[in-house]
This record gives C-alpha cells, sequence and structure tokens, in this order.
C-alpha cells in the first residue's frame, strides 16, 4: 500500500488486514515484526495492534542504517528494476501503479536466490518443495 503520509492508523489497518488474510491468530509460533525505530511502528495503537495478535515488534538499532537486511535488499531490487523512476512519481496514483507492478512481480515472477531460485509466492504456499524435488531429481538423471 502506498499513501501520501506514513502514519499509524494506515498501519494498524494493513497488520489487520494481513494477520487475518495470513492466519495469525491460529499460528503457534507468532511472527516477529521487524522495523525501523520511526514513529508509526511505535505508535500506540500500532503496538496495541501487535500485542492483540501476538506478534512480537523488533526494531533496527539506532543509527544503523543497514540492519534490516531483507528491506535494503528488497529496497535495492526495486531501485535497479528498468521502470523504476530515476527522477520520482509524478502523483500518488502512479506511485500506486508502479508499487503494485514491482509486487506483482517481485512475489509471483522473481526468483530469489536466497530462496533457491524459487518465487515468494510458490515458497509460501509450498510448493517450492516439490519444485526443489523435481530439479534434484532432473541433476540425478
Amino acid at each position: 500500500e502506498i499513501h501520501e503520509r506514513d502514519d499509524a492508523d494506515h498501519a494498524v489497518s494493513l497488520l489487520k488486514r494481513t494477520a487475518l488474510a495470513e492466519g495469525i491468530h491460529a499460528m503457534t509460533d507468532k511472527p516477529v515484526l521487524h522495523g525501523d525505530n520511526g514513529s508509526t511502528l511505535k505508535a500506540t495503537t500500532v503496538l496495541a495492534m501487535l500485542h492483540w495478535l501476538g506478534v512480537k515488534p523488533s526494531y533496527s538499532r539506532p543509527r544503523v542504517s543497514d540492519d534490516n537486511a531483507y528491506v535494503e535488499s528488497l529496497f535495492k531490487t526495486a531501485k535497479y528494476r528498468p521502470e523504476f523512476p530515476a527522477h520520482g512519481f509524478d502523483n500518488l496514483e502512479e506511485a500506486r501503479a508502479w508499487g503494485h507492478d514491482f509486487v506483482r512481480w517481485y512475489n509471483f515472477e522473481h526468483r530469489h536466490s536466497t530462496i533457491r531460485y524459487v518465487t515468494p509466492v510458490q515458497r509460501h504456499a509450498l510448493e517450492d518443495r516439490a519444485i526443489l524435488a523435481a530439479r534434484h531429481q532432473t541433476y540425478l538423471e
């Protein structure tokens, strides 16, 4: 989601929808949400939602810009896409359209080296097991 401003209300709404979609309430091992030290993720309403969901917040160390390697990698991937606008977006709708297309590509098409060259969607759906087994079988033949 892309909004004109970063605020706790948007974060709470996103957390709630994501938790429902992913079935976090039924998980025995709750996920950890890692973020920066910004005011949004430390807002009372966001912390209350995380507590209600059973999700533990985790924060980057102060003044350590590369403390969340996953997000830094995501940003680099986005910035190196050929269609990334070098001079920014003209308006919010343009930013939203680009963001939507990027997220779709990143999750459904981009094969990630750190998850053995499957897509995040394949990994999330546990389809990677069959894909990797088939690859292994190909190497054996």
